[in-house]
């Protein structure tokens, strides 16, 4: 792509603030990489005035646009269509612009189980527990039950309060992480995945109440947590000699789905995750 032109198509991402966005710089290094003839750019849109945004973007004819903070959920009202991942997780961070139609679409599922099977890890079958049953959580509790995974627990600080939030999703078993229940699930865990913020830069010494003398060598640990790259949660996991992944490449492959929904072209994912590493040093933090 030599630059814009009018034949150019449009790509975003919408929200409030917004300059903290990531996206913009692992969509362009995807771009690049593809040589295709798109733009990408990031949109501040106050909540008071998401409708009229949506419009205009469909007015002006973007391609598709992504969405972060505080507009996941109140979207969903604008579009004309939400696919079964966008619904199940009540959030939409995708848009596709289709004949006139927007299409709302979650890509973060398909990029949090993109990471496992990088890593040739499978969930079909396999015994997990999530900490965590926030938004976060939602997502990943979805893709793991979507998946087939063999049984599914869930670990959090107010377990009536977690059950409240996942009780759309059957098949997930919810207790208080001190639960004699969870305790003994922690210690049968193929697959451990922190969702909460604990950990998450400034405040890094924070890690979620786990007894790592429970937690099999063998399981597989993830946090979705990205900065620092390695949590104290992540560091913990290794010295038990557990292999890890950290929430780069749930990032990394919610963009690349987007990227491909929108262009048709499967991206260079290791230029994205370069872009975004790149992206990190300068200080910035997003979700999206």
């Amino acid at each position: 792509m030599n630059g814009v032109s009018g034949a150019t198509k449009n790509l975003g991402v919408i929200g409030w603030p917004i300059a903290h966005s990531l996206s913009p710089a692992m969509q362009a290094a995807a771009i690049q990489r593809a040589g295709l003839d798109y733009a990408y750019i990031a949109m501040p849109v106050r909540p008071e005035t998401l409708k009229q945004a949506v419009e205009g973007l469909r007015s002006l004819g973007f391609r598709g646009f992504n969405v972060t903070i505080p507009h996941k959920t109140a979207i969903m009202d604008c579009l004309d269509e939400i696919d079964e991942d966008a619904r199940r997780i009540g959030a939409v961070n995708t848009v596709l612009h289709e004949g006139g139609r927007l299409l709302g679409r979650n890509t973060d599922v398909t990029g949090f189980l993109r990471g496992f099977l990088r890593q040739g890890v499978t969930v079909r079958a396999k015994r997990a527990v999530v900490l965590g049953a926030g938004g976060a959580a939602r997502a990943v509790v979805w893709g793991l039950l979507r998946e087939g995974v063999g049984r599914l627990v869930v670990g959090a600080r107010n377990p009536g309060k977690a059950r409240a939030a996942l009780s759309d999703f059957a098949g997930a078993e919810v207790f208080s992480w001190s639960d004699g229940a969870f305790l003994d699930a922690l210690g049968a865990a193929e697959i451990l995945v922190n969702t909460t913020p604990l950990g998450m830069a400034p405040k890094v010494e924070a890690t979620p109440p786990v007894d790592w003398g429970l937690v099999q060598p063998s399981a597989f640990v993830c946090d979705i947590i990205y900065t620092p790259a390695r949590t104290r949660f992540l560091r913990a996991a290794e010295a038990r000699g557990c292999r890890t992944l950290n929430g780069t490449a749930m990032l990394v492959g919610q963009g690349a789905e987007a990227f491909e929904l929108w262009t048709g072209v499967r991206p260079d994912e290791d230029a994205m995750e370069r872009a975004l590493l790149e992206a990190l040093q300068t200080g910035k933090e997003t979700d999206a």
